[in-house]
């Protein structure tokens, strides 16, 4: 049998009808009739599905049954060209593998909306929604973007610890980190925890911020920047409060005010 490669959704969407292809990925939706069912398909590439007709007598009964909202397949067939409305192709389907089944009883998503309150309870399950996935790629766009402006500048992309004994901010609201027994810490003659048996020989956090890292870097490479997770252990549960973000930080020598404010308009222009 003539091995046909896995084309992604996002490129068949945008090819011609007229060959042969193989799409895996995700089912969204299954609909039909007792002579054709009509598969929404999904592999990630885009937030837009491919649909898959199948013959229903070309196929086992039983198997189709278990291809359900949010179970996994191959797909081979012919990409033709869609009679309705809302996309240019659609893979007429020839084989149907199924790689994973899910079953509909117990399986969360379905084709209604979800609140993100309820997508908070299954995150495992939450990135192959719309509104995560739209996140998840804008979240790579600015990222990326962030990364070639500063690169382009010229500037080095430095790492900065995690983990770290420094309170860069001073204002002591850090996430601790330790391997100590939380119930039967060790302790010093004066009743304080003993840090010197942890894990580093010291009290350590989670970082508040990478600036004093990044200073250093700066007095050896000249202009540089981080770009990573920041932890604040501050007790305000508003929008604008954030136990965890990721913050960008350059650092520059030689730089004056003028310097830094033009760097920063340019940014977010």
């Amino acid at each position: 049998m003539e091995k046909v490669i896995r084309t992604k959704v996002k490129d068949l969407l945008q090819s011609d009808p007229g060959r042969k292809v193989t799409a895996k990925g995700w089912v969204r939706t299954r609909r039909g009739n007792k002579n054709v069912s009509f598969i929404a398909l999904n592999d990630g590439s885009t937030i837009n599905n491919i649909q898959v007709v199948v013959d229903m007598a070309s196929f086992d009964e039983e198997m189709l049954k278990k291809i359900t909202t949010g179970a996994c397949i191959r797909v081979t067939g012919d990409l033709t060209e869609s009679l309705g409305s809302g996309q240019k192709v659609e893979i007429q389907a020839k084989e149907i593998e199924i790689y994973g089944e899910a079953d509909p009883a117990v399986y969360p998503l379905q084709k209604k909306g979800h609140t993100l309150e309820f997508l908070r309870s299954i995150a495992h399950l939450r990135p192959r929604t719309n509104t995560f996935g739209a996140v998840l790629r804008i979240r790579h766009a600015m990222a990326f973007a962030i990364h070639k402006y500063f690169n382009d500048k010229g500037f080095v992309y430095l790492h900065t610890p995690l983990i770290t004994a420094s309170d860069c901010e001073g204002a002591g609201e850090m996430f601790q980190v330790t391997t100590l027994d939380l119930n039967n810490p060790p302790r010093r003659e004066d009743g304080s925890i003993d840090y010197s048996q942890d894990f580093f020989g010291k009290q350590t956090s989670l970082t508040v911020s990478g600036q004093l890292e990044g200073e250093l870097g700066a007095m050896a490479l000249g202009e540089i920047y981080t770009f990573g997770p920041t932890f604040r252990a501050e007790n305000s549960n508003t929008p604008r409060h954030l136990a965890e973000f990721w913050m960008i930080e350059p650092e520059m020598a030689f730089y004056e005010i003028e310097d830094n404010m033009e760097l920063a308009e340019d940014f977010i222009k």
